[in-house]
This record gives C-alpha cells, structure tokens and sequence, in this order.
C-alpha cells in the first residue's frame, strides 16, 4: 500500500537515535555524526518497490556526498513479523548487494521513526550542520515503472547546504510502502 510522509517542521532539530547497526550490531548514536556538514536520515527496507526502484541509485548519491562528508543513516523500521524480508539479517544481505556505504540501521521497537515522523519507505530527511531540518521528502520524481533515478530532490538540497545556498523551497513528500508498525504500536 502506497504512502506519503507525515510533515516534520522545517527547522526541528533532529531527534536523538541510538541504534544497531545491521552487519554487526555496533551502536551508532547521533552525536557520531556531529562533524558532518549536513546529515541525510533515509528510512528504508528490503522489500519495497519504491525503495528497490532507488536504491542503488541512492547508494551511488550517497558515496558521491559521503565523499564531500556528508553523513548518511539509513534506518529500517519495520516489523520483521509483518515484513520477513526486513529481518536484521535480510538488511546486511540489502547492504552487502546494493554496496550501501553508510551505516544500516535496524529500529526494533519503531521509536526512531516516530520521532521523525516517518511514514514510508523510502523516506528522507536532511538536517544541516546544526541538525535542523532543512528537507523531508523524496528522492526525486520517478516511481517503480516511471523513470530512471537519478536523486535531482536530494542532490538539489545536498548542494545547496554544501554550499551554503537556499534548500529549494519546493519539497515533494516521499512516497513509497508504509512503514510496517508492530500491531498495536501504530503512530495513530
């Protein structure tokens, strides 16, 4: 089922994390990020379309900005009893396929992805070098069976807090698969 991302106020800070990361389990907290010039928090998972659609596209944009020291978490929220493919283990398989080069993230108990307000994969948020929330949105304009990825939203925002420019005002909500909450543990 398709759906679009709940709003997150420009300028909110961003909400603290503290999670596993899927190949080894190590902690990766927020404050690990705080050199980074601009941050990109994306919600992902292994089964979705609209994230199979982008992602390695996706993971070539994020080596490019990693490269400029942009710092990039990708998080899954799903529940694994709901989705099976989204298990801790069927991440690192996502990782190790795709080449994702920043750290995979696994969101047991879906609190991160409330605080973000995080809706659906694949679902990004840019923060700039104070953590405050410059973008929420899409990857850019294609869908499964509608274009080739090629990241113009993102890249736009990412050059623009690089550079010190304006983050285009125009943002698009993500839209992809809803996050699979654990019954009972839905935001609404």
């Amino acid at each position: 089922m398709a759906s679009s991302t709940m709003q997150m106020e420009l300028g909110t800070a961003a909400p603290d994390l503290a999670l596993p990361e899927v190949t080894d389990g190590s902690t990766v907290r927020l404050g690990d990020l705080d050199d980074a010039p601009a941050l990109v928090v994306a919600f992902l998972c292994k089964h979705c379309p609209y994230v199979v659609h982008v992602q390695d596209r996706f993971a070539e944009v994020a080596r490019t900005y990693q490269e400029r020291g942009v710092a990039v978490v990708g998080i899954s929220s799903n529940d694994p009893t709901v989705s099976p493919d989204d298990t801790p283990e069927g991440l690192a398989e996502q990782k190790r396929t795709v080449g994702f080069t920043f750290p995979y993230l696994f969101d047991a108990d879906q609190s991160v992805a409330k605080a973000y307000g995080a809706a659906c994969t694949p679902d990004l948020f840019v923060f700039d070098a104070d953590r405050r929330l410059v973008y929420r949105g899409r990857f850019d304009e294609t869908r499964p069976g509608k274009g080739e990825p090629d990241g113009a939203d993102l890249r736009a925002v990412l050059d623009a807090v690089l550079s010190g420019g304006e983050v285009p005002a125009d943002q698009w909500p993500s839209t992809g698969c809803s996050i699979k909450w654990t019954p009972g543990n839905e935001p609404w």
